[in-house]
């Protein structure tokens, strides 16, 4: 019985593989892509959030580990959650650009959804600092918490971009890409 659904649903995977994919851009949204500067916005903030991101993680563990530096590791929190905001607001413009819509267009619906929790977390930790609610290991376990959905949402980002690129390639370049 497991064995039967277990079967059944990898020949469901295999089916859906074996299907095209349409494509991240049809012509249109991609001249529309390389046209708008907030492209060009986009290209900047995401690194140099990941940046903020992974000195902040540094500090955040750090912080959980002796103790010290809590102060330091809260401004970078709240360095790399007004990054993200920036990001997510000139991200929103860029998705009006391009698809006709702020967010939630068909090709990053997922990517927004994991989006909305990342926002919310980060939210969460600034209010919990505003208001001292919680003590210095919570507020750093919220920011991990947080920091897990972000490196989720990146991860999306990433496998979703390069799954453009690989679309824009001409058919016999994409297998030697993918290596």
């Amino acid at each position: 019985m497991v064995a039967r659904g277990l079967r059944k649903g990898a020949d469901s995977m295999i089916r859906r593989a074996d299907r095209p994919r349409r494509p991240l851009y049809d012509a249109d949204q991609r001249a529309r892509r390389d046209a708008t500067r907030w492209t060009l916005v986009q290209g900047v903030l995401a690194p140099l959030q990941f940046l903020v991101f992974a000195v902040s993680l540094g500090l955040v563990l750090r912080t959980l580990w002796t103790g010290e530096d809590a102060a330091v590791a809260n401004a970078s929190v709240v360095l790399k959650t007004l990054l993200l905001y920036a990001i997510m607001i000139t991200g929103s413009i860029w998705e009006k650009a391009v698809f006709g819509r702020y967010l939630f267009a068909p090709a990053f619906y997922w990517e927004d959804m994991v989006s909305m929790l990342v926002l919310a977390l980060h939210t969460a930790y600034l209010v919990a600092l505003a208001a001292g609610v919680l003590d210095t290991a919570g507020l750093m376990g919220l920011a991990l918490a947080a920091y897990a959905s972000y490196a989720v949402n990146a991860a999306q980002f990433v496998l979703k971009l390069r799954a453009a690129r690989l679309q824009a390639l001409p058919s016999g370049l994409v297998a030697e890409a993918a290596r």
